[in-house]
């Protein structure tokens, strides 16, 4: 993921840096799991050497990859000069006993994991926030009401907070997606070349899992199977799709026609380079464009998962590629969805104003449930909603100040409603009866 879309914590998790230490991490353990073992000749002083004299640095790794065009002989070359640097002349190298009996994937497979762990980490920290950020939004505009829609078509009333509520459920979901893709991500395998462990002590492999925080696998056949890695970017691309749906749910509130609610323009900010009225809903905009990536990255993982026979290699490339920009990009979007959300400026007034602008339209529901308690029969009842209500609607669509929903339900004779059931039907709060139920359940949501 470029820069621009990249926070700093999550950049540093996929930085060559931060690999490369995992790697030697894992290189330094293996060697003092074989020290414990006694099985090789390396003992707990050559482990302690090691230890203490690994080292690398991306330049010179960089250089003997030139030459090698093998990462894990360019790593292991260079944490091998380190390590011997300091041996007197005519002395056996420790350096020798790294990477004893393992082949590159039980190193760069392992450590990936940890890379997934961490990130994954930090998206769950984002989770927390975001849905905290919705969950208290819910309860301060629990009593703002607002149009409902569907099909984009207003419905019946609800109130906005209602509206956050949902979002913040929705991100519960996610992080409990979140945490099973860790769970089955958590995984490592030391058991060389078709994980037969034939050079290697499975002890090592359970050894150096322990201390990463893994769990090792338990068939590995040298690589891990990729279902984990596809799980890991479905949940992120699932992750993805919900702030999407979010965001989307601002831009249209934005809209000049709507403007109920608009994400914060700050000050110097700048709309448009040609028209200096415009405050243009850019942030969320952004978060749904980077959620294609995220969704379409999602697709390598599942097509990573078939590899030929034990393993091959077609999956590293595209791995390198998707799982440190979905991560990062995920990163960023839930950092800006949090500023986003924090300070969303809500208009109540204005959500009132277009709740009245269909004239009344939106109490039809009720007014077919009022007229089958006349009782007669659904098919008549709504016959006469929908006759009035299409009245109207021609009325708003040509401009025309016509008369409201009630007022037409009154002249209607056939419409046998009085004045005090149709007050109680055009009462937006007849609809939210039971709003407290849905906020008892929010209370006790927690992240």
């Amino acid at each position: 993921m470029i820069s621009r879309y990249t926070r700093p914590a999550m950049g540093k998790i996929w930085e060559f840096e931060n690999k490369f230490a995992i790697w030697q991490e894992i290189e330094v353990l293996a060697c003092e799991a074989q020290a414990e073992l006694g099985q090789c000749g390396i003992t707990k002083e050559d482990a302690a050497w090691i230890r203490e004299h690994a080292g690398f640095t991306v330049e010179r790794i960089n250089e003997i990859e030139a030459v090698t065009h093998h990462d894990v002989i360019a790593f292991l070359t260079c944490m091998g000069e380190r390590i011997d640097a300091e041996v007197p002349e005519g002395e056996e190298k420790p350096s020798r006993w790294v990477h004893y009996g393992m082949t590159s994937s039980d190193l760069g497979d392992t450590a990936l994991s940890c890379q997934i762990v961490q990130s994954i980490d930090i998206i769950l920290e984002d989770v927390k926030a975001l849905g905290e950020t919705c969950k208290r939004r819910a309860f301060e505009l629990q009593d703002a009401l607002c149009a409902g829609r569907t099909h984009g078509i207003h419905a019946e009333p609800m109130t906005f907070g209602m509206k956050f509520g949902s979002w913040a459920w929705a991100l519960k979901r996610t992080q409990i997606r979140l945490e099973e893709a860790r769970a089955v991500a958590a995984t490592g395998a030391i058991s060389g070349a078709v994980g037969t462990y034939s050079s290697i002590d499975p002890f090592v492999e359970q050894y150096v899992c322990e201390k990463m925080g893994l769990t090792a696998d338990p068939l590995s056949t040298q690589v891990l199977f990729r279902d984990r890695h596809a799980q890991v970017l479905s949940a992120l691309a699932v992750a993805a799709s919900v702030l999407e749906t979010i965001a989307l749910q601002v831009r249209l509130m934005q809209e000049t026609d709507v403007i109920e609610a608009e994400e914060p323009f700050r000050a110097g900010q700048k709309g448009s380079s040609a028209m200096p009225h415009k405050r243009n809903p850019i942030t969320a905009e952004r978060v749904c464009g980077l959620a294609r990536v995220v969704k379409a990255n999602a697709q390598v993982g599942y097509d990573n998962v078939a590899l030929w026979f034990e393993r091959d290699i077609s999956h590293s490339g595209a791995e390198r590629v998707v799982l440190a920009d979905s991560f990062a990009a995920l990163d960023y979007m839930f950092g800006k969805m949090q500023w986003m959300l924090d300070g969303l400026q809500v208009y109540p007034e204005k959500m009132e104003y277009n709740l009245n602008r269909t004239r009344g339209l939106i109490y039809s529901s009720k007014v077919l449930l009022a007229l089958v308690d006349t009782g007669i029969t659904r098919e008549e009842a709504y016959a006469i909603v929908q006759r009035n209500a299409m009245a109207v609607w021609e009325d708003i669509q040509n401009a025309v100040a016509g008369p409201t929903y009630r007022e037409r339900l009154e002249a209607d004779p056939e419409a046998k409603l009085s004045s005090e059931v149709l007050d109680q039907i055009f009462d937006p709060w007849a609809f939210l009866g039971h709003k407290d139920v849905v906020f008892k359940k929010l209370e006790a949501l927690e992240f």
